[in-house]
Order: C-alpha cells, then sequence, then structure tokens
C-alpha cells in the first residue's frame, strides 16, 4: 500500500476533491482491473476515453480518481484529483508506486525509423550472454531475465513499463534495453524514467498519418534525447543528417558513431555475404553473421553503446560475434533446391531501399529477385507509392499483396501501391491481393539460385483484417512451401 498524497508527489494538479491521506492498492489505467483501494487513472486514448470508465472503476473498488476533469457527480469516500495531462500524470504516479526502478536498472532507450528492434534485442542478447541478468521492451517481447512476454506495443503504456521494470529490478537485472517509439513519447509513455543512455539510429519517412509532417515526427523523437538527465549519455549516428540534431539541447554527454563521418566510434565493411560481415570495427577485425550495411551501423551502435556503459572491448566482440539473426530482420534461408528466401519487416521506404540494396550488393546477377510486398491498412498513405516504385526498381519481379489491411479495403491500399510503379517497369508485377497466394506463387516461380523477399510483416506471427488477427508467418510459410513433406502451417 502507498500513500495517496505521496503518489502525487511531483504531479501538477488542477483541483482535489477528497482526501489524499488515503492508501492505495494498486494504480490502474484499464478500469476492469480496480480492485478494492485502487488509484484509476482515466487517460483519453485514440479509441476510447478512460473518463467514460470512471464510475465502472469505483464499482469495482477504485477509491481514488485520477483525471483530466472532475465529474459532476461524485461517489461518497472517492477522492478525485484533475490534473491538466493525465497520461503525463501516469507516468510520475506509477514510478512512485513501483519505487523507480529505473534508478536501480541501467535503461537504454533506442529510437530512430529503423533498427530499433534489432539494436535493443541484440544489445539484450549480448549483456546476457556476458553473464548479467538482463531485461528487454521491444517490438517483438518484453524479457526479464530468460522469461518471454508479450507486447502489443513498441513502447507499451508507463504502467506496463514500470511494473516490468520493478520485476526487473526484483530479480536482479543490471540491465534494461528499450525501443522508444514516437507514439511512445508523443503519448508520455516514457515519462518518470530515468534514462542512463539513449540511441538513436536514423529517421526517414514514416508514422507522417500519425505525425503529420516530417518535422513534427523529428522533433517528437528529438524529445527522448531533450530530457535526458545530465549525467546520461546521448549516443548519435553521424551520418544521418539529424543525428547531431537529435543531440542538440540535450544535457547528456553526446558521443556519435559512423561507417562514412568522423565519429567517436566508427566501422567500415571489409566483406559483405549472405553468409555474413566482415567489419573493421573501432580497430577490431569483427565477422558477424548479420548481413548488410544496415546491420553494420547496428552493431556499430552496440559497440559503442557497451563501450558507453563500461565494458571492455576484448569481453564485447567475441560474444557480440556470436549473436545470430533478430526474428524478421533480414532472416534468410536457403532452401533445398538452391532459393533463397529473406524476410524482413522492411516496412518504410528506407527500410524497404536499405533490405534491397543490401541483396543488390550480394547477389551474383545470374539470378533473379522476386519481391512480395504491401503496405498496411490505416497507416500513412504517403508510402504506399514510394514502396512500389521502390520495389519494382530494385526487383526482376514483384508481386504486391496484402500486409495488414487491418479495417481498409485490400483493393484500395494496391491500388495505391499500383499508381507509383514506373512506366518501365508496368510488365514485371503482378497484384495477388492473397498473401499466402502471393508467397506461393513466388514460390512457383523461382528457379533454383534464385532469391526471394518477402517484406513488411517480419516476425509478425498474424494477419489482421478487419479487426480480426489469424495466424500468418512469413517465414514458416515459405519455408514450407520450399521444403519436402513440411506441413503448410
Amino acid at each position: 500500500m502507498k500513500a495517496l498524497k505521496d503518489l502525487l508527489f511531483g504531479v501538477r494538479i488542477d483541483e482535489v476533491a477528497g482526501s489524499t491521506q488515503i492508501q492505495v492498492s494498486s494504480v490502474v489505467l484499464d478500469s476492469r482491473r480496480s480492485e478494492q483501494d485502487s488509484l484509476f487513472v482515466a487517460v483519453a486514448g485514440a479509441q476510447v476515453d478512460g473518463h467514460a470508465f470512471i464510475d465502472k472503476a469505483i464499482e469495482l473498488g477504485a477509491r481514488s480518481v485520477v483525471c483530466a476533469r472532475i465529474p459532476e457527480k461524485l461517489q461518497p469516500g472517492v477522492t478525485y484529483i484533475a490534473v491538466p495531462a493525465p497520461e503525463v500524470a501516469l507516468g510520475v504516479i506509477a514510478a512512485h508506486f513501483y519505487d523507480h526502478p529505473s534508478k536501480s536498472v541501467t535503461l537504454v532507450g533506442t529510437t530512430g525509423t529503423n533498427g530499433k528492434t534489432t539494436t535493443s534485442s541484440l544489445l539484450y542478447a549480448l549483456y546476457s550472454a556476458m553473464g548479467y541478468v538482463t531485461g528487454l521492451i521491444s517490438t517483438i517481447e518484453i524479457r526479464v531475465g530468460e522469461e518471454r512476454f508479450p507486447t502489443m506495443n513498441t513502447t507499451p503504456d508507463a504502467l506496463t513499463i514500470q511494473r516490468y521494470l520493478a520485476m526487473m529490478r526484483d530479480r536482479g537485472a543490471t540491465y534494461c534495453f528499450m525501443e522508444v517509439s514516437s507514439h511512445g513519447i508523443a503519448q508520455h509513455r516514457i515519462e518518470g524514467l530515468v534514462f542512463a543512455g539513449a540511441v538513436f539510429t536514423n529517421l526517414t519517412h514514416d508514422h507522417l498519418d500519425y505525425h503529420h509532417t516530417f518535422a513534427e515526427y523529428r522533433d517528437t523523437k528529438k524529445r527522448l534525447f531533450d530530457g535526458l538527465p545530465a549525467q546520461a549519455w546521448a549516443l548519435v549516428n553521424a551520418d544521418d543528417k539529424n543525428g547531431l540534431y537529435m543531440a542538440q539541447n540535450t544535457q547528456a554527454k553526446v558521443r556519435t558513431y559512423a561507417l562514412k563521418s568522423m565519429a567517436d566510434y566508427r566501422a567500415q565493411i571489409v566483406e559483405n555475404h549472405f553468409t555474413g560481415l566482415q567489419l573493421q570495427l573501432d580497430g577490431h577485425e569483427f565477422w558477424s553473421p548479420l548481413v548488410g550495411a544496415f546491420n553494420a551501423y547496428n552493431l556499430l551502435a552496440i559497440y559503442a553503446t557497451a563501450m558507453q556503459l563500461g565494458s571492455k572491448a576484448d569481453e564485447v566482440l567475441p560474444a557480440l560475434s556470436q549473436l545470430g539473426h533478430v526474428p524478421g530482420r533480414f532472416q534468410s534461408f536457403r532452401a533445398p533446391n538452391g532459393v533463397t528466401v529473406v524476410v524482413d519487416y522492411a516496412h518504410t521506404p528506407d527500410a524497404l531501399e536499405n533490405v534491397l540494396a543490401t541483396i543488390q550488393a550480394i547477389r551474383t546477377k545470374n539470378e533473379q529477385l522476386i519481391t512480395v510486398v504491401g503496405c498496411g491498412g490505416d497507416r500513412d498513405t504517403t508510402k504506399r507509392p514510394i514502396m512500389a516504385a521502390l520495389a519494382s526498381q530494385g526487383s526482376d519481379r514483384t508481386i504486391f499483396t496484402s500486409d495488414n489491411p487491418r479495417t481498409e479495403d485490400p483493393k484500395t491500399i494496391l491500388e495505391a501501391m499500383e499508381a507509383g510503379v514506373p512506366a518501365d517497369r508496368t510488365n514485371r508485377y503482378l497484384v495477388i491481393e492473397d498473401r499466402f497466394q502471393a508467397i506461393k506463387t513466388a514460390v512457383a516461380m523461382a528457379a533454383p539460385e534464385d532469391i526471394i523477399l518477402i517484406a513488411g510483416k517480419g516476425h509478425e506471427t498474424y494477419q489482421e483484417v478487419k479487426g480480426v488477427r489469424t495466424p500468418f508467418d512469413d517465414m514458416a510459410i515459405a519455408q514450407s512451401l520450399l521444403t519436402p513433406n513440411q506441413p503448410t502451417p
């Protein structure tokens, strides 16, 4: 139990109705989780306004409510606290309730358009391999030591983050590596956290359906660095034109990494094959099973982060060289007939361009590259023709298909993609709405030694249509179609 008045310390308050001397048994964001003596925080989300569920929370036992406006009808024995922004208050309250776990666990946040998942996941794997109890908060999953938990958002809500950080602390975790999305920053999900450091990977066209302009998207990312304390560090990609901009106003110690520019940490690609990368990394020869220039950046960011955390190169490099692929990030396999399949989460123009460029740099040009790609529904529509143009120009054959249509008509999405196909490539693509049939067609088209790129969904094991998620795994389907006697998932 915690005293309500202690949980409110540091929260901007407009009005209080009732006593703040009462005790709080739990903090809840979902009214259905309320129990005796809960504090319910009513947040207005994109789909649901928590203020509509205040009475439900009280009915289930909540005795205090944080809200943007105090209801006209007050329930006896309940304390109401009106605040300017409940979503901001939630982070502060959650940090107090769980005794500020980010002050005990070294928390490193990674933000950027591409590379967040790979960088965070491999940092988790690296420090786990070096013997530390480590946590991970990512698009793919949450990890507390070896235990896995599912996640719905790249950056969970503030209450969930604090709960898992507290679990990490209580289980002896030393580090936690966390993806920080622009949505998470904009929606104040990182309020109440104390970051030891933050990493910026890159910034390209994405999420303009939410942020409206590139400048708004960029400046939202920048808020992570603006909020770093003076004792923290900021590690930014100097090869990205937005890298130094991110660190412009930070109090933290700024460090840079790059493949092309002068930087504190540098690497050079020596060899690049489907089997992996050889790098000259900060003066060390280094081999990794990861592939492509974008992974060279990820590996360099991971190495630089480890150095900022005080680890030694002779401990880090051997462990780093043993780390394999992150699910759905340039994940590849070679079929018995010699066809190579690459599955990648590339769902932005820049990510798709990087994956295609990586394949083009490795391939012999004696084989054909067949790309299967779609665009998600209810998301940034402006990137659809751009994605289609890139896929068409970078592939020998292209199949446009459904990604996660969500609530949109797949035909509308595909028509927008077709509009981007260059005139000289109109006889080099197919449109097959059904994603399974699209992959099956690519497999049927592929001759021995050809390459099939399946882009857009990566690690996801579902497809969302009209609000319903059904099982769908690009890699599992491709493997079943290309491997004799393997059942279709």
